[in-house]
């Protein structure tokens, strides 16, 4: 016989119930009419039992329908009186597979009902079981008879999967709730889990710390930074009689290095140094001075601090000022000359000096590798639309006389180089009348080059500064259309003749600076930026997004070839504004715990997190890898609600699907202008000049290709550089290539839709059916209250919306939205599918892969034409009703609606609703398995299908 094992481990912050700000809380299990329940455990808000309770499953296979409920109870007086603090439903389909270890996971505990008084969580693990063996554990005890019994150790299948249904506390599953659309439940690797780490948002210590009320959404961490400023008047070493000194900070198995300085007694080096406190493995620091040397370098002097007596700093105090201290030799004893400037103190990652301090945690890595793990923010350049329209050209002069002129017009900007049509009217004078646009960025350095060429040979050209162009913000009105001149390209010997030239060739353009639309670089679905490029234009905030990177967990080994592990780091994007964090060297466990902030303009705007790991540590040349990434819409978020969960990094490989581990997060988002933020509701998603002179999409998808670009351009520019494979992937670069996985996926959404329908005509064909008599009765009787009085009908069906609403609240998500592998179809991608996602464009597979796939996309696109044709022909057969394609038809048709007409002029619409609803839903003895007559007159209707080769 089948087993199912719930071990109740512990729960935390309990709600205190007693009256005496504690409680006596113990936990019953129920499962298919089983209950059981663990010892109580007196007075504590943090209980822990470790206790097992083990439940017969009479048909194994029917645990994804079944539902395991936990409630937390206060004991009062022994046990004749208990108090709510908590349930928890698992619905059974949450049961992993076999082939997994078991996993300790923490559920909210959910309110019974509106008023319930609830907090805290508890921990549990929960898995089937066939073989049992003996174990010692804590007694527990059953309902009924409340005697001790001996349990035996059970061998897992697999862990309790973190389904959404379980961490939301929300029922048992989606069969619950009332027109939601829902996709199956995913691996419970593949979930989010929400944590409680011991964070000062949540542990409210605000203001006993300024670190807490600055770095709240973050662990601190605590660090012994050393600032080496300078030194004066250094004894010389050399027999020379020079001196080329650096200095070296030594704390344990640690130590930092500064540059030296070639024949300088007086150096100035302004470095600081931070070692993790959590890693000192010394309580003495030494800080030397030495003398570069060819063969062995020579000691100068040094100063010795101890750990206990350095002094603690907290910002925003100022920092710690530099002093002055002599420096002594080896035995201890001082030199007569040589000191230096040092500050010591103990911080955290508040502290100023942090992003550009030395880390211990990068101490293997080179001086010029070491701008590679800092942690830097990021601008992305301001865009802006270039409208350049091009009208016609006077006096041009033909590089060749003997044949007509049939000139176009080439417009480059940077990397950006676009032609005209050809000329509508062709010569020396010829007219375009065509536009074409481009992605400029600030300062507008750039120079707008316009070239004339006639059969790929240039005959005049122009340049343009971009700063002379004006810009348009809301305007409808363009700037007045302007002569250029352009200067004739001409071979050296020529010069002379193009000094005789009497008349000068020219062009007249029009050129803006468009800045009242938003330009497009990330993902129109994944935006996180609907400004437009215009200030004047932009409103004011309506929030703050905070967000705390704490760290990850269980990461790939990426570097396992070379011996090493992973040196993760990670890329936080919203509106213009990039965050990167430290890279964390050999390491699948790092703490990060740095915390950013950004504005909010909109709330239906996404924030995307990716991890990466850094390739370009000591010299490496390859691109960085990923490792997975996630994204956000803030408007899933509840205002002033602090999420902390751990999402799992996916990532699609050419070998599949593929986990690198767990990032962990804690995000914040702090609404500060709700009346701005309801009225966003109601306003256009972008700005006003895109729906009066709106952009073709052709060119939205052009322009987006040059805005990306350019902001991996200026991006990899900078000191880290954030490289062009980071920013490709954040921003989605591959979004429109074809994806056979996508496809699928695209599909299984839009059938998702017509859940909700089927639902309702399941639930109506019930009600025709008189399957629950008791049910059609009641909706027979609504019915006829409607029909009775018609004015209640809207009001009705919106009180029904209501309800609905009201009722699905308790269902609510409580997760931000996440990387859904199911959704996705990456769990079940064959490898053939994955292969041609990552094929190139054009493709450099062998013709007979290619000829497979093309078969099989003939295949797919072939569904999808007769789903188009069935919709088209039903269009056309409603069509067809009166435009006489069928005689016959039409003339049933116009003599019915005749008869009808007159029969509801003279009967009341009520009796007609009534007899129309009474013979649909009439009693299933009274049906005919055969279609009804107007079925049989609509299918009969013709269709242009006919018509068609």
């Amino acid at each position: 016989m089948a087993n199912l094992v719930v071990e109740v481990l512990e729960a935390n912050d309990l709600m205190p119930k007693d009256g005496h700000g504690s409680a006596s809380p113990f936990v019953e299990v129920e499962f298919q009419g089983q209950r059981q329940r663990t010892s109580t455990k007196p007075k504590t808000l943090n209980p822990s039992w470790n206790e097992k309770l083990i439940f017969n499953v009479k048909n194994p296979q029917d645990i994804p329908n079944q539902t395991i409920e936990v409630v937390v109870y206060n004991d009062n007086k022994r046990g004749h009186h208990k108090n709510f603090l908590g349930r928890v439903r698992i619905s059974g389909i949450s049961i992993p597979l076999p082939d997994q270890d078991i996993l300790v996971q923490k559920y909210p505990l959910d309110k019974r009902g509106i008023f319930s008084h609830v907090r805290g969580d508890i921990a549990l693990k929960v898995y089937a079981s066939t073989e049992l063996e003996e174990i010692n554990t804590t007694p527990h005890y059953n309902e009924k008879n409340k005697k001790k019994k001996k349990v035996k150790e059970v061998k897992t299948f697999h862990s309790l999967a973190a389904a959404a249904a379980a961490i939301s506390g929300g029922g048992d599953g989606g069969a619950t709730t009332v027109m939601q659309t829902q996709s199956p439940p995913q691996k419970s690797e593949y979930a989010v889990v929400e944590t409680k780490p011991p964070l000062a948002a949540r542990l409210g210590y605000w203001g006993r710390d300024k670190t807490a009320s600055t770095y709240d959404l973050v662990e601190p961490m605590n660090f012994l930074y050393v600032h080496v400023v300078k030194a004066m008047d250094l004894p010389v070493k050399d027999v020379t009689g020079s001196l080329d000194p650096y200095v070296e900070v030594k704390v344990g198995n640690y130590k930092g290095v500064t540059r030296h300085f070639e024949k300088n007694q007086s150096p100035v080096w302004d470095k600081v140094f931070a070692f993790s406190k959590e890693r000192l493995q010394s309580s003495l620091i030494e800080v030397f001075v030495k003398d570069k040397d060819i063969s062995k370098d020579d000691f100068v002097g040094k100063v010795t601090f101890d750990v206990p007596d350095v002094p603690e700093r907290v910002p925003p105090d100022s920092p710690l000022a530099p002093q002055w201290y002599k420096l002594v030799d080896k035995k201890g004893d001082l030199l007569k000359r040589g000191d230096i400037m040092l500050a010591v103190w103990m911080g955290t990652q508040a502290d100023e000096a942090y992003p550009d301090a030395w880390h211990s945690d990068a101490h293997e890595v080179s001086q010029s590798s070491m701008k590679d793990t800092r942690s830097k923010v990021y601008f992305s350049p301001k865009l802006c639309y270039l409208r350049v329209h091009i009208f016609s050209a006077q006096d041009l002069v033909p590089a060749d006389d003997t044949r007509e002129l049939d000139p176009i017009v080439r417009i480059e900007l940077g990397t950006q180089g676009r032609t005209t049509r050809p000329a509508t009217v062709k010569g020396v004078n010829p007219e375009w009348n065509d536009e074409l646009m481009y992605v400029a960025w600030e300062p507008f350095n750039e120079n707008v080059v316009v070239s004339v060429e006639d059969k790929n040979v240039v005959i005049g050209r122009a340049y343009i500064p971009l700063r002379n162009v004006k810009q348009r913000a809301e305007s409808a009105k363009f700037p007045d259309a302007q002569w250029f001149p352009l200067i004739k390209i001409r071979l050296a010997e020529d010069q002379e003749e193009a000094k005789k030239d009497k008349f000068a060739s020219r062009i007249l353009l029009r050129l803006s600076l468009d800045a009242g639309y938003h330009v497009h670089y990330e993902s129109t679905q994944f935006s996180s930026d609907l400004q437009p490029s215009a200030k004047i234009l932009r409103k004011s905030s309506i929030g703050i997004l905070e967000v705390g990177i704490l760290g990850a967990r269980n990461l790939q080994a990426m570097k396992a070839k070379d011996g090493k592990l992973t040196d993760a780091y990670c890329v936080a994007k919203y509106g213009n504004k990039w965050v990167r964090t430290r890279t964390l060297l050999d390491n699948l466990h790092p703490c990060w715990n740095e915390q950013y902030t950004w504005e909010v303009f909109d709330p239906c705007t996404v924030i995307t997190i990716g991890v990466f790991d850094n390739c370009h540590i000591n010299g490496g040349d390859s691109t960085d890898q990923r490792m997975g990434k996630l994204r956000i819409r803030l408007s899933t978020l509840e205002s002033d609600r602090l999420y902390t969960h751990a999402y799992p990094l996916l990532v699609i490989t050419p070998s599949g699907l593929k986990k690198n581990g767990e990032l962990h997060l804690a995000i914040r988002f702090t609404c500060t202008a709700w009346s701005k933020m309801i009225a966003q509701y109601g306003k256009p998603l972008l700005p006003k000049m895109h729906y009066i002179q709106p952009i073709s999409i052709k060119h939205i998808d052009l322009l987006r290709h040059h805005a990306i670009n350019t902001v991996a351009a200026k991006l990899s520019r900078a000191e880290p550089p954030l490289r062009t494979e980071v920013v490709e992937y954040m921003v989605d670069v591959d979004a429109h290539i074809f994806s056979m996985r996508r496809s699928k996926a695209n599909f299984h959404r839009m059938m998702l839709l017509f859940t909700a329908i089927q639902y309702i005509y399941t639930w109506f064909e019930g009600i025709c059916l008189w399957k629950n008599p008791l049910t059609t009765i009641l909706v027979h009787i609504l019915f006829l209250i409607l029909v009775c009085y018609p004015e209640l009908i809207l009001p009705t069906c919106f009180i029904y919306l209501f309800v609905i609403g009201l009722w699905n609240y308790q269902f609510r998500p409580r997760v931000p939205p996440h990387m859904d592998a199911r959704l996705s179809q990456a769990e079940n991608a064959r490898p053939d599918e994955i292969d041609e996602e990552f094929d190139n464009f054009p493709t450099k597979r062998e013709t007979d892969v290619v000829r497979n796939r093309y078969d099989r996309l003939r295949t797919v696109a072939g569904r999808v034409q007769s789903v188009a044709a069935d919709a088209a022909i039903q269009g056309e057969r409603v069509l067809a009703l009166l435009n006489w394609r069928d005689p016959r038809a039409t003339a049933i048709f116009i003599v019915f609606s005749l008869i009808w007409a007159v029969f509801l002029y003279v009967t009341p619409f009520q009796i007609v609703v009534l007899l129309i609803g009474l013979y649909i839903m009439r009693h299933p003895k009274l049906r005919y398995k055969m279609p009804p007559v107007p079925v049989n007159f609509f299918k009969r209707l013709p269709s242009r299908s006919d018509s068609l080769l």
